[in-house]
């Protein structure tokens, strides 16, 4: 028997494994074996989203490991996103349908509003026009919310939560709706702390869920000049004090701060290194130089959507 991650309680009672493996920014042919490898390793939360170009494979290795026996599908914790293009509410119920679709699997446990973004529908996942700028779409996130709602009453996901919403966006939502979000998926790691917005989020009785935890060091746009979190010297140290990698150590950090968090690998080594978390505890002293780097720096800004009128940022 491998050992599971923890749990956490959402507001609506039902629990998400605090950590789960992320699958952004993966190369293509390697996910499914990742899924596969993580399921074997413990991992019971895995997340997606349609705009990663990956969830048949999402799907291909989920369903692998069911049909061996190694879990049933209520076993698992399978999060996707709504992309930007289905926002219209007539095209909500198409957006999960593409994505369960592509996972062969009849329902989500939770699935996200990805941005707060809304643009125009189009088969292009960025669509543009011919002088390179974002076809928006002004859509009221209240009417997309209403068309979440809708899914959890036809079954098609237990959970319904946000992604990359600000403190404003999450009271709007919560002012209109029937079903609370669950969740808030962001950005958090010790080059941006996001206290406030976590904070909120607690208030709220909304969990976490903390993406890009190492920094996203593979990030397609980082340059040499960008300061790397894996290599801070105070990060090195405290992974030294625990004959821990460095990864380990900011896994183990979000975990102490109350967050759930979904590191990204598709090196078997990596997903189980990146799961064996449980086993120390950072100090409160650790913790204070995990958070003293003086430096902020968010990967992931969005900065094509600027100037669109619900840009988070």
């Amino acid at each position: 028997m491998v050992a599971l991650a923890p749990t956490t309680q959402l507001n609506n009672g039902k629990e998400i494994p605090i950590v789960g493996l992320g699958t952004w920014n993966s190369p293509p042919g390697e996910v499914a074996q990742a899924i596969k490898d993580a399921i074997d390793a413990g991992y019971r939360h895995i997340d997606g989203a349609f705009v990663y170009e990956n969830e048949h494979e999402v799907g291909e290795g989920v369903n692998a490991k069911i049909s061996e026996g190694v879990v049933k599908r209520e076993d698992l914790f399978i999060t996707s996103k709504l992309w930007n293009t289905f926002h219209d509410p007539k095209d909500v119920r198409s957006g999960i349908e593409c994505t369960l679709k592509q996972l062969n699997l009849k329902y989500l446990d939770l699935y996200l509003i990805h941005w707060p973004i809304s643009y125009q529908k189009s088969d292009e996942l960025f669509p543009k026009d011919a002088s390179d700028k974002m076809l928006h779409a002004n859509i009221d996130l209240k009417d997309v919310w209403k068309a979440m709602e809708e899914l959890v009453d036809a079954g098609l996901t237990k959970s319904i939560g946000v992604s990359n919403f600000n403190i404003k966006q999450i009271d709007y939502i919560l002012a209109n709706a029937r079903i609370k979000p669950v969740a808030n998926q962001i950005e958090v790691h010790p080059y941006f702390l996001n206290k406030d917005l976590i904070q909120h989020c607690r208030s709220k009785n909304i969990v976490v869920t903390a993406y890009s935890p190492l920094g996203s060091p593979g990030r397609p746009w980082a340059t040499p000049d960008d300061r790397v979190l894996m290599k801070e010297p105070k990060l090195l140290a405290i992974a030294a004090k625990y004959n821990k990698t460095p990864g380990q150590i900011l896994i183990r950090y979000q975990v102490q701060v109350g967050n759930t968090v979904i590191p990204k690998s598709v090196t078997k080594e990596r997903i189980i290194s990146n799961f064996d978390v449980f086993n120390f505890k950072l100090t409160d002293e650790d913790i204070k130089d995990l958070e003293s780097f003086g430096y902020v720096e968010q990967i992931c800004k969005m900065s094509m959507d600027v100037d669109h009128p619900d840009y988070p940022f």
